[in-house]
């Protein structure tokens, strides 16, 4: 890329932060603003706000990190309209591209070694494979087939902490959050999409997500379609079979409505089911290129009805697609999906379909290794919103710009043009070497 076009960057960088500097509140922000984005989106180790601070004003790091510190940890702008801010300018940009085609609920864990930062737990990190002492982060994203950007982020707050009144007070959690699981977070953000006309998508989530029969039954009730990921544990009703009808009425008492089940008329387990498939059933798809190649497994496709409580129910559950993946050599199925897309979408489809949740794992990977989503070292709840929110609007511009991650030279170069060379290696208050 040539000056000229570098200047372009420099020039776009200020219009996206002038854009995003309507929502922020006090003119005294934007500097503060444009600072923290750039510090973000440039080289270095940690994007905390200290050693940002360094990288931008290495002549008077002590105002800026002062100034830095206020405006993400203190100041009370609100980190929803930021990325409602995000999201208008660069959807635009990301549907000249490729249409929206998902919505994509998953969470993220940020592992803390202290207990004092807001909602740190012992619970599941996807991060580290393991339960540990974490944060837990539910984010909402939308997906084209070239592109995507989360929209909406919560922090889990674990009972315990939502049950604690001097943690919440001393770290600051609204009065208004109350508890929740991951899957009522993520309905919630759904729920604001819908009511901001976010171009709509077929919903894809883990198991973690998809297990949770309330949470399919909310987006079914919200006519959005939706492939999520389950566990082989899962009961459905195999083809050919279903609840039996409600008892005949005895002409005494009230008249049940009621599904039964009995010894012959029972639900199976989806790794039963998966297993009693001739092999014949599972066809060999391939959903698309990856970096050693074309990515090929075997899949089959059932149509199936949920059976979670439906004893509780006067009518069975919709049918639905259940989704085995069985790689060849593998010994068992490794993933089931159960998917509400039409009963004639080819195999081919709701493969390719599912499989697109990868943009949010590479999502989390650049926001984390190359922005700094999980380098915050503050414990209250703004100060951990709104670094979240932040790191998502640094993206945002680098998806906006479809730039590589990590950002390329000449978005580097350009952001750069105005920051005083750094003289020596910044060493952060509290290393070991600090003097």
């Amino acid at each position: 890329m040539d000056l000229r076009a570098t200047e372009g960057v420099a020039s776009r960088f200020v219009e996206y932060v002038e854009h995003l500097s309507e929502v922020i509140g006090h003119a005294d922000r934007h500097g503060p603003l444009a600072s923290y984005c750039s510090g973000l989106l440039l080289p270095g180790e940690r994007k905390s706000v200290e050693p940002m601070a360094a990288r931008i004003a290495p002549d008077a790091v002590g105002a800026k990190h002062q100034s830095l510190h206020h405006f993400v940890a203190k100041a009370p702008w609100d980190e929803v309209e930021l990325l409602v801010a995000v999201r208008n300018f660069v959807l635009p940009k990301m549907e000249v591209q490729a249409p929206i085609r998902a919505w994509i609920v998953d969470d993220t864990g940020i592992p803390k070694k202290g207990k004092h930062s807001v909602g740190v737990a012992r619970q599941y990190c996807g991060e580290l494979g393991k339960q540990d002492n974490c944060q837990v982060a539910v984010t909402l994203s939308v997906a084209s087939d070239r592109a995507s950007l989360p929209i909406a982020v919560r922090l889990y707050l674990p009972e315990a902490w939502a049950n604690d009144q001097a943690r919440r007070q001393k770290a600051g959690v609204p009065t208004e959050i109350t508890f929740q699981t991951t899957p009522q977070i993520a309905l919630g953000q759904i729920r604001r999409a819908m009511a901001d006309g976010v171009p709509k998508g077929i919903v894809l989530a883990d198991a973690g997500y998809g297990n949770d029969t309330a949470f399919r039954d909310a987006l079914t009730q919200m006519e959005l379609p939706y492939i999520v990921g389950v566990q082989s544990s899962i009961a459905v009703w195999v083809p050919g079979t279903g609840p039996l009808p409600a008892r005949p009425w005895s002409g005494r008492g009230r008249k049940t409505k009621l599904l039964r089940r009995d010894d012959d008329a029972k639900p199976m387990k989806a790794g039963d089911l998966a297993r009693a498939l001739p092999r014949k059933a599972c066809k060999t798809v391939r959903w698309r290129e990856g970096s050693k190649g074309d990515l090929v497994s075997r899949f089959a496709a059932v149509r199936v009805r949920p059976s979670h409580r439906d004893y509780w129910r006067a009518e069975p559950r919709r049918e639905e697609w259940l989704l085995i993946e069985w790689p060849e050599g593998e010994a068992a199925p490794t993933k089931y999906w159960l998917s509400t897309l039409p009963h004639t979408t080819p195999i081919a489809t709701l493969v390719d379909t599912a499989k697109l949740r990868w943009r949010i794992e590479r999502d989390f990977q650049d926001l984390k290794q190359e922005i700094g989503l999980d380098h915050y070292e503050g414990r209250g709840w703004r100060g951990f919103h709104h670094h979240a929110a932040l790191t998502i609007a640094a993206y945002g511009f680098l998806v906006s710009e479809r730039s590589p991650i990590p950002p390329s030279a000449p978005i580097r170069r350009a952001l750069e043009a105005n920051i005083p060379p750094q003289r020596q290696a910044f060493t952060p208050r509290g290393h070991a070497t600090a003097a």
